[in-house]
């Protein structure tokens, strides 16, 4: 039984303090009253997350943890004391973030990306800002187009880096961003590229001319439809309005306009763009 971890344990017997679970090699946990639902019975198996309580001792409960062991989060601090940065992870029990583990002085009321990691000394959980020390460069089995989940940690020169599948770093050059994203954002990407140092090239839209397409002409039609037919924005606009306004680039957007006027769903004027069939 791992600390940490969410587990699907059994239920073994009741105590005045809460309910013992077990798991198969025989040890057992406590899970407190407050957790213990009217309907659990003796042999059935419940998911609880395990951890060590301000007792340090092992102690399960029901509520789902905004991080476990071994993954990423954004996170947020609730206090600062001579042990380092504290910071909500949806337990009453917060998670220290070490001095030593802070490229940067934490703040209470900032949120911050970390990885949660075990203490070897103390077998407690514990949370580290180094990112890179925990984003592994090898065994990386994707190929150019998979969707993968990202989680942006860091603003860069070259674009927003991102921590990808919960173990490998990523880069969307600034380039292939047209819209606002924000550290700690979780959200869909696709693999452009996969370079030979183990990091890989991100973009947040399908790769190929006709997913790129159909993409932007669904999100174009549907901005139509929602101001009533008609928009100011055609093919002569300025490329930043569009960014800003529909979160792609110029280029994505007039062929996305062509394909509407080549299927005859929109009118192009001087004035803007006018919807002729929903």
């Amino acid at each position: 039984m791992r600390i940490g971890k969410t587990h699907k344990l059994k239920a073994a017997r009741t105590t005045d303090n809460g309910c013992y679970l077990i798991d198969d090699q025989g040890t057992e946990v406590l899970l407190p009253n407050i957790y213990v639902n009217e309907s659990l019975k003796l042999g059935d198996e419940i998911a609880v997350f395990v951890y060590l309580d301000n007792e340090e001792r092992p102690i399960a409960t029901t509520i789902k943890p905004l991080i476990e062991l071994d993954s990423f989060a954004f996170l947020e601090v609730k206090d600062v004391n001579r042990a380092g940065a504290f910071m909500d992870m949806g337990l009453v029990k917060q998670l220290l973030v070490p001095y030593s583990e802070q490229p940067v002085k934490m703040e209470v009321g900032e949120w911050y990306v970390v990885f949660c990691l075990l203490d070897e000394q103390t077998d407690r959980l514990i949370a580290s800002a180094m990112i890179e020390d925990f984003i592994f460069t090898e065994g990386i089995d994707f190929e150019v187009g998979d969707e993968v989940d990202v989680l942006f940690y860091k603003k860069s020169d070259l674009g927003m880096n991102a921590i990808v599948n919960n173990q490998f770093q990523g880069l969307v050059f600034h380039s292939d961003i047209h819209q606002k994203i924000a550290i700690g954002e979780k959200q869909k990407a696709f693999v452009k590229k996969i370079r030979p140092d183990g990091k890989i090239d991100l973009t947040l839209t399908p790769q190929g001319y006709r997913n790129i397409i159909d993409q932007s002409t669904q999100s174009v039609l549907e901005q139509l439809k929602r101001e009533d037919g008609y928009f100011k924005y055609t093919d002569k606009s300025d490329p930043e309005e569009i960014r800003n306004k529909f979160g792609m680039s110029k280029k994505a957007f007039k062929k996305a306009l062509g394909n509407l006027y080549k299927k005859k769903i929109i009118r192009l004027d001087k004035d803007g763009t006018y919807l002729t069939h929903i």
